[in-house]
């Protein structure tokens, strides 16, 4: 019988129960198969840095085949789009599943002074780092009083 939830907590428990009951052990195929999974946050998890030389961004994606991978910037927006492919064991039975799988995309706001043509990339140990140049025009520079 369902009663209302009297705390965050004792909510997300009932989305959950819910969540197991309409989708089986299984769960949505490529999505999060709990709520609590869901909640955590949007894939993959970036992180963005910068410098007076460079910009940086790791993306944290373990399991992707680089070829799945689709990179580009463009006024001053870099886009990180890919697939992270479903794997099963054919045999295995899978109470909870809640490896990411499937097409995702991030979008970023780079800043202006950022060089699309400087721009390198690599991908190690599930981690994507990305360097982007900033143009000479956006640096700081001295002026000499005269």
């Amino acid at each position: 019988m369902f009663s209302y939830p009297t705390s965050v907590d004792s909510l997300f428990n009932e989305l959950a129960r819910l969540s197991r009951d309409l989708g089986g052990p299984y769960g949505a195929s490529g999505m999060p198969a709990s709520i609590r999974a869901a909640a955590r946050g949007t894939f993959p998890a970036i992180n963005i840095g910068a410098s007076d030389d460079e910009v940086e961004v790791y993306a944290f994606a373990p399991g992707i085949d680089t070829s799945s991978l689709d990179l580009s910037v463009q006024r001053n927006v870099l886009t990180v789009a890919g697939e992270r492919k479903l794997e099963r064991q054919p045999d295995a039975e899978y109470y909870l599943n809640e490896r990411m799988s499937g097409s995702f995309r991030r979008v970023m706001s780079l800043p202006d002074d950022v060089d699309p043509d400087k721009v390198e990339a690599n991908y190690r140990d599930g981690v994507l780092h990305i360097r982007m140049q900033r143009s000479e025009q956006g640096k700081p520079r001295q002026i000499r009083l005269q």
